[in-house]
């Protein structure tokens, strides 16, 4: 299905008449072209969240923290909406093929960012997993610090980290009054990671961890004041904001917290319009939530069926409940951290193995295996992937949750490992970042439902080529197509249609085989997250049907390794521009 990314926003358009094809006027008068303006709104993203910067791998802002005030997202929300009319004041007639896909991609880009400030909920979300609390611990991690330069940039930034962290509790405490507030779980869920946190000594901190690091190359004494000035960081700026945090989140908002009965956006002022908002965002495609709700239940029934059929050659019962109990007797799961990691090495290694035979362009850079850090483990996910630094200081990482290792369950482990590392999230991601020739945007960002629909589709993908090694992991392949089916089900039950947290639970208990730990953790996921659950299966339908395409239009000629390429070859498209693509594609073969 394709369908324009259309917020409907209202804007003032600059006159076309002023422009020809291609390029715009600046300030000065001076025209700038498709490449000029996706540069300048690179390097705006950046400037406003300089620690994307840090992540991707542009070093020149490690000094620097985000501006969350409502006063500096007004500025650049001004500012985005200016860009949009420069940008759409470029007339696609007349453009290279490469600048139109740029012009699409860098419109989509800017719509979603605008839908997100709409929403605004980075002023009233408490996250447990992507909150500032939680995802400015990994800093100490990926801020790396190589000489005396790097080292006063991470001292500058962790002395503003205080600051920010209050600017985000004083953003809590304005929604609040405008009745905007979190849902308890994820409040609780918080409040659990900070006690934990404050009760452990400031050189312990995730973010005292660089002033525990030797520097024995740099001149006398100037290491052993990178030192200090960090441990006095953490414990005089750091610490506090994150205790004054810790006193707001207990005291101020969870005795007013939505409760489990109200836990979606569906019980938000505005909250209707603005899943409407986080379905195109994460989808690309303006698809209303009761069509999606429709498409997970009929997902849901099939994928059910075969793993009914798989479940009776394997325990003798097409029962989901039964078949479910006996996946997760003690001797299915695991027992030690270690089994956990090593599970993931060797899938990872089995699949790099057999990559040439999917792919004819190979990533170049590596991925590795890690395992989550203790302050995060016990709300996170299963797994997550983090993507490899532009300045070729960080590979790719497979981060796997080895927390109460006997509660995780071996049969899927595999599927896990194919759809986070290879041929999954690493492939596509590092593909894309090492294109050449096209903006930096498009290297670094891109629409969710493809960059999981890709993921989601490599778990099918690894059967064809015979990576998993038995049929229990087959059968963990069949039970995350029906997570990701039921996801479609539940998000939309919680912001569309009101349902509760415990009927969100109890649905995913009732038609996936995941773990009673991960059916919390993933609901809470999507009560605080609307609309990214809905990009995994929306991306792979699409996938599915382009390669259905590509198969019935090309015959015996069909071959997977040079349409996997037309796929990943132009990064995280729009599923519109997607198609579009390899219609072109398919056009010229």
């Amino acid at each position: 299905m394709k369908a324009r990314a259309v917020l409907g926003i209202s804007l003032v358009v600059l006159p076309l008449l002023a422009c020809r094809p291609g390029a715009r006027k600046d300030n000065k008068g001076e025209l700038m072209s498709i490449e000029n303006l996706a540069e300048t709104y690179w390097q705006d993203r950046l400037d406003d969240d300089p620690i994307e910067s840090t992540h991707v791998g542009d070093r020149r802002r490690d000094a620097r923290v985000p501006d969350p005030r409502p006063e500096s997202i007004a500025r650049q929300e001004a500012r985005l909406r200016g860009r949009k009319a420069q940008l759409v004041a470029v007339q696609p007639d007349g453009l290279s093929h490469s600048d139109r896909v740029n012009r699409a991609q860098l419109l989509f880009e800017i719509e979603k960012d605008l839908a997100t400030i709409d929403c605004g909920m980075s002023q009233w979300s408490v996250d447990p997993n992507n909150g500032p609390q939680s995802a400015l611990l990994s800093l100490g991690e990926l801020q790396t610090v190589s000489d005396p330069a790097s080292g006063a940039a991470l001292v500058a930034r962790w002395e503003k980290l205080g600051e920010y962290l209050d600017a985000n509790t004083a953003n809590l405490r304005r929604s609040l009054a405008q009745g905007k507030v979190a849902p308890r779980a994820a409040v609780s869920r918080v409040l659990r990671q900070l006690d934990t946190l404050l009760a452990t000594p400031a050189a312990d901190w995730p973010l005292a961890q660089p002033a525990r690091t030797v520097h024995a190359d740099w001149p006398e004494g100037v290491a052993q004041a990178f030192s200090a000035q960090v441990d006095r960081a953490v414990a005089d700026k750091i610490l506090p904001a994150w205790r004054r945090l810790a006193d707001f989140l207990r005291d101020e908002l969870l005795p007013v917290a939505r409760d489990d009965a109200h836990a979606g956006l569906a019980h938000i002022p505005g909250g209707e319009a603005c899943y409407k908002q986080m379905i195109l965002v994460h989808t690309s495609m303006a698809l209303e939530a009761t069509e999606i709700h429709r498409y997970g239940l009929e997902e849901i029934a099939r994928i059910d069926a075969e793993i009914a059929t798989l479940g009776e050659k394997l325990f003798g019962t097409r029962s989901l409940t039964e078949i479910r109990a006996a996946l997760f007797r003690p001797e299915g799961m695991f027992k030690t951290r270690e089994q956990i990691e090593e599970t993931a090495k060797n899938a990872l290694a089995r699949a790099s193995a057999v990559l040439p035979k999917m792919l004819g362009k190979l990533p170049k850079t590596p991925c590795e295996v890690k395992r989550l850090q203790p302050f995060e483990e016990q709300d996170a996910p299963i797994a997550y992937y983090r993507q490899p630094s532009d300045d070729g200081s960080r590979p790719g990482a497979y981060h796997v949750n080895t927390f109460a290792p006997e509660t995780r369950p071996r049969f899927e482990a595999e599927v896990l490992a194919f759809h986070e590392s290879v041929p999954g999230h690493h492939v596509q991601i590092a593909i894309a970042q090492e294109m050449t020739g096209v903006p930096a945007f498009r290297r670094h960002t891109g629409v969710n439902a493809y960059v999981e629909g890709w993921a989601l589709y490599t778990e099918r993908l690894a059967q064809e080529w015979g990576l998993y090694s038995d049929d229990l992991s087959r059968l963990g392949m069949l039970s995350f197509d029906a997570w990701r089916a039921s996801r479609l089900v539940v998000d939309t039950g919680l912001h569309a249609l009101g349902w509760t947290r415990q009927a969100a639970i109890d649905f995913l208990s009732q038609h996936t085989l995941l773990a009673d730990n991960n059916i919390a953790n993933e609901v809470d996921r999507y009560i605080v997250w609307p609309g990214q659950a809905l990009a995994y299966k929306i991306g792979q339908r699409e996938m599915l049907s382009l390669r259905a395409l590509a198969e019935s239009k090309l015959g015996a000629r069909f071959d997977q390794r040079t349409f996997h390429d037309a796929i990943l070859d132009q990064g995280a498209l729009s599923l519109g521009v997607l198609r579009a693509e390899i219609e072109r594609w398919l056009e010229r073969h």
